[in-house]
């Protein structure tokens, strides 16, 4: 009897395992032109920083992210439950898509924040954060890490908002599966994502130190790669720089059209056109673009209104 028992746990742990690697792909699949935004925008992350500290800084933000996971994974389920609960007693509650929006419509704010920077910046002080950067890279390796300390925490939290829609997309894809697949398709999901993405990251930003070591090696051949990849390295981490901010739009201009009915039947109808998927992406971007201007706009008149009342 023991035997028979264990050789039917081993049975249900390998079919599990099974559904679990099937909702994987399934899951990868649908997600992965966020994990591509994700990508873009971590990259971009690290411009600025001094070389020796690009790879702490990933690494910091790689943990952020594993941090991340370990808070959205448990959440998303026990929002999901909570949602059938409520659908089991007749209250169609949305609680997963107005979390999203708020995440969405942050992202749509950072990125009409970038773009209007040198707007709402004035040049005097962009040289003093200027200056303060160049001193800080003067100083200690300990007082370089508290200078990039605001750095980390931005790009964790943008991390999270494109974790989470991550994860909430892997949910919906899992849907009507066994718990036990859901929970083992979304830590398998979370691990893909932070090891694939900041893995990634790590590799690009290391590009040009790849190249200017090929480039002093004997053999001729590797000299030239090496001087492709120095000449290739910064036009990458400038597009990626460009994607970044562009992916702002692109995913929280999405999320906010995915939650408005009205606006969803209006891409879908774009959709329908000639270059439809194309026309969609720059309607997502409209969207969040038109959304973080707003956005921008409030937390502006709130920080002065703040400053009248103080």
């Amino acid at each position: 009897m023991p035997a028979s028992s264990l050789l039917a746990l081993i049975d249900d742990i390998a079919t599990i395992l099974d559904d679990v690697s099937v909702m994987t792909k399934v899951a990868t699949k649908k997600t992965a032109g966020v994990l591509g935004d994700d990508l873009a925008l971590n990259a971009q992350q690290v411009q600025g920083i001094d070389a020796d500290r690009e790879l702490p800084v990933v690494w910091a933000v790689a943990k952020g992210s594993l941090v991340n996971k370990v808070i959205l994974v448990p959440a998303a389920l026990a929002i999901s439950a909570l949602e059938a609960w409520l659908r089991s007693r007749g209250m169609d509650i949305p609680l997963v898509l107005p979390l999203m929006m708020i995440g969405g419509a942050y992202l749509c704010f950072e990125g009409v924040e970038k773009l209007a920077h040198k707007f709402l910046h004035s040049a005097a002080e962009d040289a003093a954060h200027h200056t303060a950067h160049v001193e800080a890279l003067k100083n200690e390796r300990v007082d370089m890490v508290a200078f990039e300390k605001d750095k980390i925490k931005g790009a964790i939290r943008t991390d999270f908002i494109l974790s989470a829609e991550i994860i909430v997309i892997s949910l919906g894809a899992t849907a009507g599966q066994a718990f036990a697949t859901q929970v083992g398709t979304l830590v398998a999901i979370a691990l893909i994502m932070t090891v694939g993405v900041y893995g990634l990251v790590g590799g690009i930003v290391k590009l040009d130190d790849a190249g200017l070591a090929l480039s002093r090696r004997a053999s001729a051949g590797a000299q030239a790669v090496g001087r492709g990849i120095l000449r290739l390295a910064p036009m990458l981490m400038k597009f990626l720089s460009v994607a970044g901010t562009a992916a702002m739009f692109l995913v929280g201009g999405h999320i906010l059209v995915q939650g408005v009915d009205a606006i969803h039947h209006a891409s879908e109808s774009i959709g329908q056109m000639p270059g439809g998927w194309l026309l969609t992406k720059l309607f997502d971007a409209a969207v969040g673009i038109a959304v973080g201007i707003v956005a921008l706009l409030a937390v502006k008149a709130v920080s002065k209104l703040r400053g009248k009342g103080a």
